[in-house]
Order: structure tokens, then C-alpha cells, then sequence
């Protein structure tokens, strides 16, 4: 695994357990579906009740930067990926799905977005 993939596996495991400590339970973890232009990926999918959590985690040299890493084409893929979970895990069809963010910067408490982006574009 190169450098970088490797510290993206430590800032989403430092996010995992984060929000662990915040009650949520870690349901996937790296969820990839596809390949190509119609790829999607979700760094974690997490559940807290009757709320189903698809977070993306970014970790850069300051939360701004972190913030800024979430580009709309990458909400796009992550909302595919989504909807691809949902068709293989009905059981979290009645849950109320959000879109959040766990930032990472040296130095700083991991930031928890709720409700970062929405499902429709």
C-alpha cells in the first residue's frame, strides 16, 4: 500500500473510533462498488439509532483544507455507492440516511460534519 493510502487507513480508523466515542456503530467500513466513471467508494457507513450515516473522511494539513477536499463530482460517487449499499442492505431502507464528514489535521481533534452534503444534487 502506498504512503498516502496508508495514511488515509489511519485517518479512517482515527475517525471510526471517534465516532465510536460518539455513540455511532461502525456498520462498513471502505464500501467500493464499480470501477471506471461509475465507481463509488464510502470511507465508513455508520448507524446511530434510526439514523444511517455514510461519512467520508479527509484528512489534510488543516481542517480547511480537509473541507475543501470534498469536491461535488466526489459527493456524486459517494452517493452512487450509496445507493448501491442500500440495494444490498434493504434491512437500512427505513433508516433516515445522511451524508457527513470526519475531518483529520495534525494537531486538531477529528471534526464530525452531520449532514455535510445532501442525497440530491
Amino acid at each position: 500500500m502506498s504512503e498516502r493510502g496508508q495514511r488515509g487507513r489511519r485517518a479512517e480508523t482515527l475517525a471510526a473510533w471517534w465516532l465510536r466515542l460518539q455513540g455511532w456503530r461502525v456498520v462498513a467500513r471502505g464500501f467500493v462498488v464499480g470501477r471506471g466513471t461509475g465507481a463509488g467508494e464510502i470511507d465508513l457507513i455508520v448507524r446511530r439509532g434510526g439514523v444511517l450515516a455514510f461519512v467520508e473522511v479527509k484528512a489534510r494539513p488543516t481542517l480547511e483544507q480537509a473541507a475543501q477536499a470534498i469536491t461535488p463530482r466526489q459527493q456524486d460517487r459517494i452517493r452512487r455507492a450509496a445507493q448501491a449499499f442500500l440495494g444490498r442492505r434493504p434491512e437500512f431502507s427505513t433508516c433516515t440516511l445522511r451524508f457527513d464528514a470526519v475531518l483529520i489535521a495534525p494537531g486538531c481533534l477529528p471534526r464530525h460534519i452531520s449532514d455535510a452534503w445532501r442525497m440530491e444534487a
